[in-house]
């Protein structure tokens, strides 16, 4: 599994909100279909509302998250 950094912004109401999330998955594709299906189960919003700007991959050493940063260390 690889690290990866999700950035993009999803509508909330009337505003756009912007997010970041750090994520682990097996190629980009999966990837930014994880990012959509967390961002869109967490906050109750349609995938035509998530608006991705980026996923970019990680160095396992620049992950913050902690819990990603463990799944990466028991591989």
């Amino acid at each position: 599994m690889k690290a990866y950094k999700a950035k993009g912004s999803f509508k909330m109401g009337r505003i756009w909100q912007k997010f970041t999330k750090e994520i682990t998955a097996d190629d980009e594709e999966s990837a930014r279909d994880k990012i959509l299906s967390v961002i869109g189960s967490k906050h109750g919003t349609k995938r035509t509302n998530i608006k991705l700007k980026s996923i970019d991959e990680m160095d396992p050493d620049e992950v913050e998250d902690l819990v990603i940063r463990d799944l990466l260390e028991d591989e």
